[in-house]
């Protein structure tokens, strides 16, 4: 399974976008703000809980997280991050680097209320269905526009 992330709205405090697995439209994501520089290692623009996933493509996996549970999706081998998890939450105090799902937005850029934790139950879902490895791929999208908004 492929999954694409396009980062679509860069906000002060988040990073919005859209998730589309086999390039089906799926849901939006949040994330913490995005603060990449290419070509720069991650600890020279990484500050610690509040910054967004760096652009590349990652296995995603099923693992038992103290925090979310078991079978919680989880990013393998992220440069300069540990255990980033797919989880579900509406704001960026939801989340400490890790990617929030959910069916709808706020005007706001924020996941609308009981919308998140439905999407990351069917994200969870599609994961354990599938027979090979799941991998995605971030994409910073910012000339694209937006797909959905």
């Amino acid at each position: 399974m492929e999954l694409q992330l396009y980062r679509l709205r860069y906000l002060p405090t988040r990073t919005v976008g859209q998730l589309y697995v086999d390039r089906e439209y799926f849901c939006f994501t949040q994330e913490d703000t995005m603060r990449e520089i290419e070509g720069k290692q991650v600890s020279e623009w990484k500050i610690k809980g509040s910054t967004a996933i760096p652009v590349g493509r990652y296995q995603v996996v099923l693992q038992n997280s103290p925090r979310f549970g078991p079978d919680c999706p989880t990013l393998l081998q992220v440069p300069g991050y540990d255990l980033i998890r797919v989880h579900a939450g509406n704001t960026e105090l939801d989340t400490e680097g890790c990617l929030l799902l959910g069916f709808a937005l706020n005007d706001d850029g924020t996941i609308a209320g009981g919308t998140s934790a439905p999407a990351v139950r069917e994200f969870k879902q599609l994961i354990k269905k599938e027979k090979e490895p799941v991998w995605i791929t971030i994409i910073n999208s910012q000339n694209m526009g937006n797909v959905l908004f």
